[in-house]
């Protein structure tokens, strides 16, 4: 999750610098050249690229896909940090929607902290008026749909090779990508095109490190490292694209990340002490 956390950062900074590309066409670079890493990588490795769960890969895909879309308009037209701390929505919408995919259950005082952290998004929103409610909403969006995509990620843990999971993703992506192309294209130019190669190796990265967690640990259990990605996006933000932090946006940033992480750690601490107490029974 470290190295994914930084991939994805690195990603994030690229799709901003060429936010002069349509999003979607930036989706299609992104998934055409990440699909070339993970045909390679399944050759070497051996493993199937059709996969077995075709409907669920499919799915995947489309969420993903959708979930992508959503969060490169955000990154291309409101702060980096803020469109990033949006993002951070998805742990709970995993959590929530793994009740119904996993049948897996949320304690009530995660709902409190659930609460908490959507109360932080709506300070960033309210407060910061670089961010218009159509991107606010996208961004929740983006977070939803990539919330359903995770847990259609641990549905096929052990049964599918990370790499088939993250190609169906991408083959997806190039299909919709392209199609894309026919209503709003611009001609990538000069360094565009390294850029928009360099969003997909860190895309790449990002998303097989991530798929190897999400499928070797619980739907929330990912989140207490991932948030170091916010440092990232402050950090670049303001070196690279000369952006400034509002002071309650950061209150609003602070209350999603507490409210998000007081989650998980909850939901570890149960964990343990369940394990204790059976342990104790045996």
């Amino acid at each position: 999750m470290f190295l994914s956390t930084l991939a994805f950062s690195l990603a994030n900074v690229i799709v901003k610098l060429v936010s002069h590309i349509p999003p979607m066409e930036v989706v299609f670079f992104r998934c055409f050249f990440a699909s070339l890493f993970c045909f390679v990588g399944l050759y070497r490795a051996g493993g199937d690229w059709k996969g077995s769960h075709r409907g669920l890969l499919l799915a995947r895909g489309l969420f993903g896909t959708t979930a992508l879309y959503f969060f490169f308009l955000t990154v291309q037209n409101i702060p980096l940090a803020s469109a990033m701390t949006i993002q951070y929505l998805s742990p709970i919408f995993t959590s929530v929607i793994a009740i119904v995919v996993l049948g897996e259950t949320v304690r009530p005082l995660q709902w409190l902290f659930y609460a908490t952290a959507f109360v932080g998004v709506l300070v960033i929103g309210q407060f910061d008026p670089r961010i218009s409610l159509l991107y606010l909403a996208l961004g929740i969006a983006s977070a939803f749909c990539s919330g359903v995509a995770y847990n259609l990620v641990r549905r096929m843990r052990e049964q599918e090779h990370p790499l088939t999971v993250v190609l169906h993703f991408q083959l997806v992506g190039v299909v919709a990508g392209f199609a894309s192309l026919f209503f709003a294209y611009r001609m990538p130019d000069g360094w565009d095109w390294f850029w928009l190669f360099m969003v997909g190796v860190f895309s790449q990265l990002g998303q097989i490190f991530l798929t190897n967690a999400l499928q070797r640990e619980r739907a929330a259990g990912v989140a207490i490292i991932n948030y170091t990605g916010l440092i990232y996006a402050i950090t670049f933000g303001s070196l690279f694209f000369g952006e400034q932090i509002v002071p309650l946006t950061l209150v609003g940033m602070a209350l999603v990340v507490c409210g998000v992480l007081a989650s998980v750690l909850y939901s570890r601490r149960r964990e343990k002490l369940v394990a204790e107490l059976e342990v104790t029974r045996a």
